[in-house]
């Protein structure tokens, strides 16, 4: 069982191929030059790569408006250097899931063309159309204060489409049989071109009811199954990760009560009360959301991350916590985005300070689920805030200290690489890190190793442990007769603890796998120890012949 539920104790990395490196020397990232930096990621000791969008589109939201689902963006390369991508991964045991798009279409695809220039179109039905304006249009906006409505009128047809996220990206009419079908066919056509599985964007908007007269919709979840089964005839260990920031009590319904939808979930609701904690020192909303969102079938998991592609949503946090985060990591208005989240990167937002970044870093792979890294953030790359929106946290990957930061010869990227001030690519790149011992490159890598090692963390469960400082998380993982157990000090100053490790007489002996000394229990089998600020350890219980002691189930 192990062996079949990969992403259960995977370490996924995100990248955008247009970001990563230029093989072709035109400014913008492409397949050659994702696959040349295949041994970078493998040494890296990720075994999962997820791409953003990379499909042919006009480009207008970064890939997100798709104009052809059975093609590759000519500036990313063809087909034929995707399977070439595919199969290189393959042989470094890497696998490969990919971002589906499958909400909307770009407003230049050939269905929607078609659609707006005949009324009687076959894939008229594939889109959503009023014949009015519904009274609503001004309501339920993906980028409130960018985006004005959600209902734009086609001057062709005369009748308005629906468009849950910009006016160039109409909605599928995803509860239309033949749309359903043609999504099972992109999600073939990819599997059988060598990926793993797929990031489904935007999950809740692709299963809700749409139209002008749906007043209160209904979640199609019987499509979530449907999915699942058909990736799962066409390639038996394929997973859906889905993007679905939705409230606790509805998470087992995209995982299925019985693990029958979705393998993965994002899980936004820890991600918020996480930046709460790092904010507050506070860790009493993020043991809480842990516990709201433990409850899910064996086969399910988490996706536990820091930052994303996207703006840092903050939406789920009460109005005290939001303005706490913001006021920590976001205080100007141009750090902040859509009324609702931050859009930076974690490095400045934790003001470069490395021992806070390997803090927060540390809690994320060792919080339940399966860590998610985004491309560049083991280097510590910033942001550049002159960029619009979310773009100026998708600048170039930051190789060397050679012109555009070794991402490309070209005399200028699409995006910028970030130059000068201290995240400038001269001073923040993989070259210099790479010889540095105790650089975050070099440290992520033995964090990587150190968590694949520990799967009693993606696999087993939790118990937060009292320790006495609501600033100082404390967890214990069991899984077949192994325990791990992780101390996380939120506090910018140093702080003596105590805890029971609730172990037994294994637990009086923990053996630190991170750094530091190892912890032996008093006579009331209780841990005493000192944390320097932002400091965190790693602990076995009872000794390093824990393989030894294993069981098999």
């Amino acid at each position: 069982m192990i062996n079949d539920l990969w992403y259960k104790n995977a370490v996924v990395y995100c990248l955008s191929v247009e970001t990563f490196m230029d093989a072709n020397g035109d400014g913008v990232g492409d397949f050659q030059g994702l696959q040349r930096r295949l041994d970078y990621l493998a040494g890296l000791g990720v075994n999962a790569i997820w791409l953003m969008p990379f499909q042919a589109s006009p480009g207008l939201d970064d890939g997100y408006d798709v104009s052809d689902y059975y093609n590759i963006d000519p500036r990313y390369g063809t087909l034929g250097d995707f399977v070439e991508f595919t199969h290189s991964a393959k042989q470094r045991g890497i696998r490969v899931l990919i971002d589906l798009v499958v909400n909307h279409t770009s407003d230049q695809h050939p269905w929607f063309k078609d659609a707006c220039a005949d009324k009687n179109s076959r894939y008229r039905d594939w889109y959503v159309w009023s014949e009015k304006k519904p009274e609503n249009a001004d309501e339920g906006m993906v980028f409130p204060g960018v985006q004005k409505t959600t209902w734009t009128r086609d001057e062709n047809s005369g009748e308005y489409y629906f468009h849950r996220f910009f006016k160039f990206q109409p909605d599928l009419n995803t509860g239309n049989p033949h749309v359903q079908a043609e999504i099972l066919k992109i999600m073939g056509f990819w599997i059988q071109l060598g990926v793993s599985g797929f990031r489904m964007d935007a999950v809740p908007f692709v299963i809700a009811e749409k139209g002008a007269d749906v007043k209160a919709s209904k979640p199609q979840f019987d499509l979530l199954r449907s999915f699942r089964e058909f990736l799962q005839w066409r390639k038996g260990d394929s997973i859906i990760l889905a993007e679905a920031n939705v409230v606790p009590k509805e998470n087992l319904q995209y995982f299925g009560g019985d693990g029958d939808r979705m393998q993965m979930m994002f899980n936004f609701h820890v991600n918020q009360a996480l930046f709460y904690a790092l904010a507050s020192a506070d860790t009493r909303p993020l043991a809480k959301a842990m516990n709201e969102t433990r409850e899910r079938p064996q086969t399910a998991q988490w996706g536990i991350f820091l930052r994303n592609h996207d703006e840092l949503d903050l939406g789920r946090l009460t109005e005290k916590q939001r303005q706490a985060v913001f006021s920590a990591f976001g205080p100007d208005k141009d750090m902040q985005l859509y009324d609702r989240g931050i859009r930076r990167r974690l490095a400045p937002m934790l003001g470069g300070d490395e021992r806070r970044l390997k803090l927060a870093y540390s809690l994320m792979y060792s919080l339940p689920g399966t860590p998610v890294l985004r491309y560049g953030d083991e280097i510590g790359m910033g942001d550049d805030l002159a960029l619009k929106e979310r773009n100026c946290a998708r600048t170039p990957m930051q190789w060397s200290t050679e012109p555009h930061g070794g991402f490309t010869k070209a005399d200028k990227p699409v995006l910028p690489v970030i130059e000068g001030g201290p995240y400038g690519f001269e001073h923040v790149n993989v070259a210099a890190q790479r010889r540095d011992a105790e650089s975050m490159l070099n440290w992520t890598e033995r964090m990587i190793r150190m968590r694949k090692e520990a799967p009693e963390i993606g696999w087993g469960s939790f118990s937060v442990l009292d320790c006495g400082d609501p600033g100082v998380l404390a967890m214990r993982y069991d899984w077949r007769n192994n325990s791990v157990v992780t101390v996380h000090n939120l506090h910018d100053k140093p702080v003596q603890i105590t805890f029971d490790s609730g172990i037994g007489e294994s637990g009086r002996v923990l053996i630190d796998i991170a750094d530091g000394s190892d912890s032996r229990a008093d006579d009331k089998d209780r841990h005493n120890m000192v944390l320097e600020p932002y400091g965190y350890r790693w602990y076995r219980a009872g000794g390093l012949d824990y393989l030894l002691k294993r069981s098999d189930i």
